[in-house]
């Protein structure tokens, strides 16, 4: 693949420390798949806040990932951002905010994601609506679904649509959902619409706490996935760490170690985007190898860590393994 201009810059510049980890990792990815490999992509922190849509879902469409493990905040944010993006407000000089100014951020329901405030109202309580409409009509039913199912349910809905506020290519879910990838979403109340859902639950508006499916559910299809797909290698790219990671990588010693099934292939690549320190007793500052002893990774499976930001890191990644 010819490189253009920022993948020629960073292949020219980024030759030491991080910046070549960044590179190896990157070349490794594209040799995955180039091999006939698929990618399995884990999102933690607040990716979706930092509008990582804009690579992400390019990298969806043009078919360079091939399953994601995301957190909550991170299914939900893209959402917040597709519908409201006019109404955020950036806030540069966080770091100098007192008590008392984050405070009259508190009244004017502006929730803080570092830089960037989301806006109550116009996100978080618009969507409510939409899903509460959906996870009320499931319930009647005695229908379930997962929460990512859901989402793909309101991003039907013509009056969400004119809600639009950003490009939807911009968009990593709305790519996503058209095509049809498969999606795990680990711990979800743990996320603004599964408080909500709690909530509605405890009102007595929504019957059966099960309409939305469990995390449990997740894992049994994520090990269904991962058996059928298996038979290419599959690489494992971790951006941040903590549940979005950990949950889907134990899906390997799952199958061998619980189920008792031989011959079951380990993760063929892994990469983690982190600035968690190598720390002692941290899922997400332990390294690679740490993951050999646990049945994941084997010895000879590409390793890489890049530490630095990842909402500086995965953008040059993805424009590199895309060759822009």
């Amino acid at each position: 693949m010819a490189h253009g201009p920022i993948s020629a810059f960073i292949k020219h510049h980024f030759r030491h420390f991080n910046a070549a980890a960044l590179v190896d990792a990157a070349e490794g990815y594209k040799k995955h798949l180039d091999e006939g490999g698929k990618m399995f992509v884990t999102i933690a922190g607040a990716m979706s806040t930092a509008e990582l849509g804009i690579s992400l879902a390019e990298m969806i469409r043009q078919d360079k990932i091939h399953g994601i493990s995301c957190t909550g905040a991170n299914l939900e944010e893209d959402i917040f951002n597709l519908v409201a993006h006019e109404y955020y407000e950036r806030v540069p000089h966080y770091r100098d905010l007192t008590p008392q100014d984050e405070m009259g951020l508190l009244e004017r329901h502006m929730n803080r994601v570092t830089d960037t405030c989301i806006p109550e109202a116009e996100a978080m309580r618009r969507i409510e609506n939409f899903m509460l409409d959906e996870w009320m009509s499931a319930d009647a039913k005695g229908e379930r679904y997962f929460p990512h199912e859901f989402f793909w349910r309101i991003l039907d809905h013509p009056k969400l649509q004119e809600n639009f506020q950003i490009d939807p290519k911009n968009s990593w879910m709305l790519a996503a959902k058209e095509k049809n990838l498969p999606m795990f979403v680990p711990g979800w109340e743990d996320s603004t619409l599964g408080n909500m859902y709690a909530a509605h639950n405890i009102t007595g508006e929504i019957k059966n706490v099960h309409t939305v499916r469990t995390g449990i559910e997740y894992m049994i299809e994520l090990a269904q996935w991962y058996t059928e797909t298996s038979a290419s290698p599959i690489g494992f790219f971790q951006i941040g760490g903590g549940i979005a990671g950990d949950f889907p990588i134990c899906v390997v010693p799952m199958l061998h170690q619980d189920l008792q099934r031989d011959n079951v292939p380990v993760w063929s690549y892994f990469c983690q985007i982190s600035d968690s320190t190598t720390s002692y007793g941290s899922y997400s500052g332990a390294v690679p190898n740490e993951k050999i002893t646990w049945g994941k990774l084997s010895v000879d499976a590409p390793k890489f860590i890049v530490e630095s930001d990842a909402s500086i890191v995965a953008p040059l990644m993805f424009a590199y393994i895309l060759g822009q």
